[in-house]
C-alpha cells in the first residue's frame, strides 16, 4: 500500500491503530517476558502504546495537557526501569499508566457518545476502548500487588508474584465477563478492584457498545429505505 494512503487511514482511523498497536502487545508480551532484553523491549513497547494512545487522545474530547501530564512521568519511570534497572518505580509508573489509559478509555468513550452516528472510526474505538480498560486494569493489578503481596493466587506456585501475562489475562476474563480463569485474588484490595473491573466491563457492553450497535442498526435500515 502506498505510504500516503497509509498515512490517509491513520488520520482518518485513529483508533483502529491504536487497537492494533495493543493486540499486538498481547501477543509480544509472553514472547519477550522471559527473554534477557524483556525490561527493555517491554518498555520500549509501552512507551509506543503511550505514545499512539496520547495521538488518539487528541482526536477525542479528552484533553491533550491531561495525557501528555500522566504520560512523561510514566515513561521516564519505563525508561529507568529499562536502563538502569530500577524496578522499585513498578507500582509508580504502573499507577500513572492505569490512569492514562483509564482517561483515554473515557476520552474515547466521549468519542463514540458524541454524536448519534456510528462511524467506522468509532466502531474501532469501542475495541480500542476494551482493550484500555483491561490495560489499565492490568497495572492497576500490579500496583495492588506491590501493595499486598499475595493478592492473587493460581494454580501454578500460588504465593509467586503473578506475571503481567498472567494479570492481563484475568483482565480481559474480568472485563468480557467470560469467567475468572486460573488467577484468583485471596486478597480484600484485590477482590474489590476485580469487582469493580466486572461492573465496568458489564455497564460497558451495556451502556456503550450496544449503542452504537443501535445506531449501526438504525443507519443501515434508513440506507436500505432510500433505495
Amino acid at each position: 500500500m502506498h505510504p500516503l494512503r497509509v498515512l490517509a487511514l491513520t488520520r482518518r482511523h485513529p483508533s483502529a491503530i491504536l487497537l492494533v498497536v495493543q493486540l499486538l502487545g498481547l501477543v509480544l508480551y509472553p514472547l519477550l517476558e522471559t527473554s534477557r532484553w524483556a525490561p527493555l523491549a517491554l518498555g520500549a513497547f509501552g512507551i509506543a502504546v503511550l505514545v499512539f494512545t496520547t495521538r488518539m487522545v487528541r482526536s477525542t474530547p479528552g484533553l491533550t495537557w491531561i495525557s501528555v501530564t500522566i504520560a512523561l512521568p510514566a515513561i521516564v519511570m519505563l525508561l529507568l526501569q529499562a536502563f538502569l534497572g530500577m524496578h522499585a518505580l513498578l507500582p509508580w509508573s504502573s499507577a500513572l499508566e492505569a490512569l492514562f489509559y483509564f482517561y483515554a478509555a473515557a476520552s474515547l468513550i466521549a468519542y463514540m457518545m458524541s454524536d448519534w452516528h456510528a462511524t467506522t472510526d468509532e466502531l474501532f474505538a469501542a475495541g480500542a476502548t476494551f482493550t484500555l480498560l483491561a490495560w489499565g486494569f492490568a497495572h492497576a493489578f500490579v500496583v495492588v500487588q506491590s501493595i499486598q503481596p499475595g493478592s492473587f493466587a493460581a494454580a501454578v506456585d500460588p504465593q509467586a508474584p503473578r506475571s503481567w501475562t498472567e494479570l492481563m489475562f484475568l483482565s480481559f476474563a474480568l472485563l468480557s465477563s467470560t469467567g475468572i480463569g486460573d488467577v484468583i485474588p485471596v486478597r480484600p484490595l484485590a477482590r474489590a478492584m476485580t469487582t469493580i473491573e466486572m461492573f465496568v466491563g458489564v455497564m460497558y457492553l451495556a451502556a456503550v457498545v450496544s449503542r452504537l450497535i443501535g445506531l449501526t442498526l438504525i443507519r443501515k435500515r434508513q440506507l436500505s429505505d432510500i433505495d
